[in-house]
């Protein structure tokens, strides 16, 4: 049976993921967790485990007015915190080190009625300072590996699930009040949670390591999504192209019509090829994911 030790205490992943190791694989896995907000966990013995699961950061960045200050911190917690405890992890003997990083190093998604498919050969190129905390981390930790010690990388899409924050719960709500809601055929890669545990799950038992891309098996489109939250919460909603041209405008309106036009209708997909593994991990389809996240 393997240790791990989640660092960072009541993040979604982790709560989600040690909830999830107690339900499906109490025979091989045991999970702790280690709060990181003050300087305590320096003095914890992480020699105790064969894994360390590192959650803690900043997400969600508002990054249109930051003061330096606010960007320092990001930097302070998304980067050094990250590579600190990969150190500790690796001076006291564990075996590997888990990194969540995100898609957001490859910058934003493609504005509305443009494509961004991102391959293997991709080039990381964050388009703000709290993707680039987190791609400062993602290099950092990874410079640490060698034959004694594993560091696992993973780049995941957007990650949803009950309980989950950012942008799927605004989504949600938006799913439960509206009327109507435009039809736009745009792709995204995105993460049910339980998929992601089920990976997670998977690579630590395994003692994988590298840099690995996991997502849904089947593309979301915006629209799609809305329709199937709506009927899963008992609202009715149409889903129809009449309003396609109000996005389009907005989408070409500087400033938050547009920002908002291309985060919800935006293109955003990771090539499937680059997320299939020799085990299998996609166990929730994208309806039974939305039908458990809206239980």
């Amino acid at each position: 049976m393997k240790k791990v030790l989640i660092t960072g205490a009541n993040s979604y992943i982790g709560v989600s993921f040690e909830n999830y190791v107690h339900e499906h694989y109490n025979s091989e896995l045991t999970v702790d967790t280690v709060d990181m907000i003050d300087g305590t966990w320096r003095q914890k013995d992480f020699s105790l485990y064969d894994v360390v699961f590192h959650v803690a950061g900043i997400a969600h960045a508002d990054i249109g007015k930051v003061s330096e200050e606010t960007k320092k911190k990001y930097y302070a917690v998304n980067t050094d915190l990250a590579i600190e405890t990969c150190n500790k992890s690796k001076d006291e003997g564990v075996k590997q080190f888990v990194f969540m990083s995100s898609s957001i190093i490859y910058g934003d998604s493609a504005p509305y009625g443009k494509q961004k498919r991102i391959t293997e050969e991709t080039e990381p190129h964050p388009s703000n300072f709290y993707g680039d905390s987190k791609w400062q981390a993602d290099k950092g930790v990874r410079e640490l590996a060698d034959d004694n010690f594993i560091v696992t990388v993973l780049r995941p899409p957007m990650i949803y699930g009950k309980g989950s924050k950012g942008n799927y719960p605004t989504l949600s709500k938006m799913a439960k009040k509206l009327p109507i809601f435009p039809d736009i055929q745009n792709e995204r890669s995105m993460l049910y949670i339980e998929n992601l545990c089920e990976f997670l799950a998977q690579v630590m038992i395994r003692g994988e390591g590298g840099i690995f891309w996991p997502q849904n098996a089947e593309y979301t489109r915006t629209s799609e999504m809305v329709k199937m939250i709506a009927e899963a919460s008992g609202h009715k909603i149409m889903v129809s192209k009449a309003f396609n041209w109000l996005v389009s405008i907005a989408s070409h309106i500087p400033g938050k019509p547009a920002a908002l036009a291309n985060k919800a209708f935006g293109n955003l997909s990771y090539d499937q090829s680059m997320s299939t593994y020799d085990f299998e991990y996609n166990s929730v389809g994208l309806k039974e994911s939305i039908k458990r996240g809206e239980s």
